[in-house]
């Protein structure tokens, strides 16, 4: 059976899923197998049910005329994905970088819908299944998708927008994110740089912040609509930013304050700002989509626990986002503030230095107490009276057993893995 008459049969469905345990009726379930397991064991049980048709790899599991039997069901997932968004030629904004895709990407969503009917991402669905998955969810109903992509290693920018064909792309920065999978700093810039090799090679557009000179380097040949703040020769002018705690930024005549903190997210908001007014959308219905968006899953969010104020950054870490937050932290005008900082992850060989650039920052400050979490941390620690060290969360729980918070500012950061959402159930 070939893509298009595959395709036929998932346009009778009404969505796809690769996960057994989400199955909806009429669906069409996906085999895919994992590193434990092989999903083709699971297509009888998708059918039962409800979904429609199974898509399977091995023909040992091959039931009815419901199977559709491929070579490779990844293969034939991410080929789908790709027909149909050729199907459908609707226009696709994508965005990638190191720090803020997730944030940006809603952003952009909740500012465009005001407007147009969007579908973007699900969560930070954003990888080689990701994208296909969110690629399937658009419909002929769909004005305007809007996809992240995610990437740990060069060439997968690359794979990602050949699936996705993206006609607009935004990348948000060039961090130091997943140095063990690019292989450094530069191997990041030249594996995220991808996205623009392809808008030029197919003559579409960048979105372009003129605050990153990296930005404007790598993206000289492109056709872009550019944003900046002051800055003249911008398309769109951002007058101001301030944070404290959350966003406020002036453009036009226009101020607009977010439920975001700390100034690292104002270029999220600038280019929704911007991504909104090249597609005209009103600049009233931008404000009022921008102050309408509150951050949820540990993203920059500002929680009240008790008597303490908490700003809980847990989903992500790495030594960009790390330091601009700490940076951030510091500057508000809170008193007794408390850093609760867990290990940066996938960093590979940089993973030492870069805990101890970390620790080293915080030792030349005395506006903050700092607990730091994890192995990295603790083989990184020094005596200094404003700093403790813990090697893992259950010893660092234990801590904070013997310990009442009252009256602090709390930041908590950390990468995914540390959890560090859980420090919430102690602090009271």
């Amino acid at each position: 059976m070939n893509i298009q008459e595959i395709h036929s049969l998932f346009l009778q469905c009404k969505s796809v899923s690769i996960d057994t345990r989400k199955i909806e009726k009429d669906s069409m379930f996906c085999a895919i197998k994992g590193e434990n397991f092989d999903a083709n064991t699971f297509a009888a049980e998708a059918l039962d049910k409800g979904a429609k048709y199974v898509i399977i790899d091995n023909a040992e599991y091959f039931i009815d005329e419901r199977t559709i039997l491929v070579e490779d069901s990844l293969e034939a997932l991410q080929a789908l994905a790709k027909f149909h968004r050729t199907y459908l030629k609707l226009p696709i904004v994508a965005l990638t970088g190191s720090n803020g895709k997730t944030t940006t990407k809603e952003l952009i969503n909740v500012v465009l819908a005001k407007k147009y009917k969007t579908k973007a991402t699900v969560g930070n669905l954003n990888n080689h299944i990701g994208v296909p998955l969110t690629l399937l969810s658009f419909t002929s109903e769909t004005e305007i998708g809007i996809v992240e992509m995610g990437a740990n290693h060069k060439k997968e920018i690359e794979f990602l927008c050949e699936i996705a064909q993206p006609d607009y792309g935004y990348i948000t920065n060039f961090g130091k994110a997943h140095l063990e999978g690019f292989g450094g700093v530069e191997g990041v810039i030249i594996g995220k740089s991808e996205m623009y090799q392809y808008l030029v090679k197919n003559d579409k557009m960048a979105f372009i912040n003129l605050e990153d000179p990296i930005q404007i380097e790598k993206s000289k040949a492109i056709k872009s609509f550019t944003f900046g703040i002051n800055n003249s020769h911008a398309n769109v002018n951002i007058n101001k930013v301030t944070a404290n705690p959350f966003v406020t930024i002036d453009y036009g005549n226009f101020e607009v304050t977010s439920h975001l903190i700390g100034l690292y997210n104002s270029n999220n908001i600038n280019a929704a700002v911007a991504i909104g007014q090249f597609f005209e959308v009103e600049n009233e219905a931008i404000k009022d989509a921008i102050e309408g968006y509150i951050p949820e899953n540990n993203r920059s969010q500002l929680l009240k626990k008790g008597s303490n104020e908490i700003i809980l950054d847990a989903y992500n870490a790495n030594p960009s986002s790390m330091a601009v937050a700490i940076t951030n932290f510091l500057q508000l005008d809170n008193q007794n503030k408390i850093m609760i900082l867990g290990d940066m992850f996938e960093l590979g060989q940089e993973s030492q230095a870069e805990h101890k650039v970390i620790v080293d920052s915080l030792a030349n400050q005395n506006k903050s107490v700092c607990y730091l979490i994890g192995k990295a941390f603790y083989e990184n620690r020094i005596s200094n009276e404003n700093l403790q060290f813990f090697e893992t969360f259950d010893a660092f729980a234990m801590y904070l057993k013997t310990f009442k918070f009252s009256h602090n500012s709390i930041l908590i950061k950390g990468s995914r893995g540390m959890a560090l959402e859980r420090t919430l159930e102690y602090i009271s």
